[in-house]
């Protein structure tokens, strides 16, 4: 889903067209004033850091000035977190970029949920989304790009709670739920 959100981020604010390079593909562009490099590693996902410290090193970034989205089981569908480091909780790619650059970047958590039994888990995460999960993650790309240059600006608690109200403005979530 992570590459899902870059995708929407890139077409929505008109960023150069993607090109090969850091082990992945970049993209460049500008968000609320800042110089943005959106990069999707090419790598495979338990070697993603590669990519990320290749990056990392050429644009002469901390690990502070990265931000990565990533799939979270262990938030509900469409739900947003934005948080910096942290543990993996068994998710491979984390741990590559964390033993690569170090734990301190931001994330964005996006929520799929569990499949409910451990031993789903593996097939879960790496098949593609239900039919009838389109509409949410169509909008949940829609509403992080149109909202992304609140990441930018350092501002990710306005971001998470953008994204939050939008998604309930769009019927993803119940009025009462007020766990933004």
């Amino acid at each position: 889903m992570g590459f899902m959100a870059v995708d929407e981020i890139a077409r929505r604010h008109g960023f150069a067209p993607w090109r090969r390079r850091f082990q992945g593909v970049t993209s460049e562009g500008t968000l609320d004033h800042e110089k943005i490099v959106l990069l999707r590693p090419e790598t495979f996902m338990n070697e993603s850091g590669r990519s990320v410290q290749e990056a990392a090193n050429f644009f002469k970034l901390g690990a502070s000035d990265i931000i990565v989205f990533q799939d979270e089981l262990e938030l509900p569908p469409a739900k947003v977190r934005v948080k910096i480091g942290g543990g993996i909780a068994g998710h491979n790619g984390l741990r590559s970029i964390s033993a690569h650059i170090g734990n301190d970047y931001r994330r964005v958590r996006l929520g799929i949920g569990h499949p409910g039994v451990k031993e789903l888990v593996h097939g879960y995460v790496l098949s593609d989304f239900a039919k009838s999960d389109r509409p949410w993650v169509e909008a949940l790309c829609a509403v992080m790009a149109e909202n992304a240059g609140l990441l930018a600006s350092g501002t990710d608690s306005t971001f998470q709670n953008k994204v939050h109200l939008a998604m309930q403005a769009r019927g993803f979530f119940d009025n009462e739920d007020d766990d933004a």
